[in-house]
């Protein structure tokens, strides 16, 4: 497409699942994306090398994201990365996708587990997105990936839920702290998207999944990458501190 040539951008969690597809679809774009992963080098090396082989321009970024100091190694590494293939350290596009997730009953969570989700899904976007506004040009994007769990009950996830509650907030005070900057923040909520994992390949559980959608289906990440797409995009330059709906329809009611 190209809407996005010359622009820089960088995608957490972007070794697989939808933070793959984002990554891909940015660089399809014309974005110079650091493909950011915490493990599987193999991975997130295959996604930068999908990109370039479609004309597009990657490079990995190793952080592991939660822990004490993630926030510089993140930085050391993206900004030698731009400065190599730029000669600056201009960051454009911000996407917020890294996460974990947890599931247990309500009385099985520990403050360990607890304390894990809110530093990854939670913490951690805060402190890049604070990290990121030191290099982002006036006009930038902040992308944070959310969850429909922030709209629906679902017990066995509450922390999760939490977590990304947390990460919305993020989208609703930037945004306005952000705005005479003319830098967009929003959030983007998936529903159930096949994300690589196992659990999709077993019917009985992909059923029941697709069943949440309005549209009886699963998504697919590169449907959810679309719509990132779209608000890192000029197009959306008039979109700011909203919480857009991604789930397929799952959130209706």
């Amino acid at each position: 497409m190209g809407n996005l040539t010359g622009k820089t951008a960088l995608v957490t969690g972007a070794s697989r699942g939808i933070g793959r597809a984002i990554a891909e679809k940015l660089g399809y774009a014309g974005a110079l994306v650091a493909v950011h992963y915490a493990t599987g080098a193999d991975a997130a090396a295959e996604v930068a090398e999908s990109i370039e082989k479609d004309g597009g321009r990657a490079f990995t970024v190793k952080a592991e994201l939660g822990v004490p100091g993630d926030v510089d190694v993140l930085f050391e590494g993206l900004e030698r990365g731009l400065k190599e293939r730029t000669g600056a350290t201009d960051l454009d596009i911000l996407v917020n996708n890294a996460g974990v997730m947890a599931m247990g009953a309500p009385e099985e969570v520990t403050p360990e587990m607890f304390d894990r989700m809110m530093a990854v899904n939670a913490k951690a976007p805060f402190f890049i997105v604070q990290r990121a506004l030191s290099v982002m040009p006036d006009g930038g994007r902040i992308i944070n990936v959310s969850s429909g769990l922030t709209r629906v009950a679902s017990p066995d996830q509450v922390t999760y839920g939490m977590s990304k509650g947390a990460l919305e907030q993020i989208a609703l005070h930037f945004s306005r702290h952000l705005g005479s900057r003319r830098i967009t923040v929003n959030s983007v909520a998936p529903g159930s998207t096949d994300n690589g994992s196992a659990l999709f390949q077993i019917p009985e559980v992909r059923e029941t999944l697709s069943q949440l959608s309005t549209f009886g289906e699963v998504a697919e990440p590169a449907a959810i990458a679309d719509v990132v797409a779209f608000l890192a995009s000029e197009d959306a330059r008039w979109i700011t501190g909203a919480f857009i709906d991604a789930s397929g329809g799952t959130l209706l009611g």
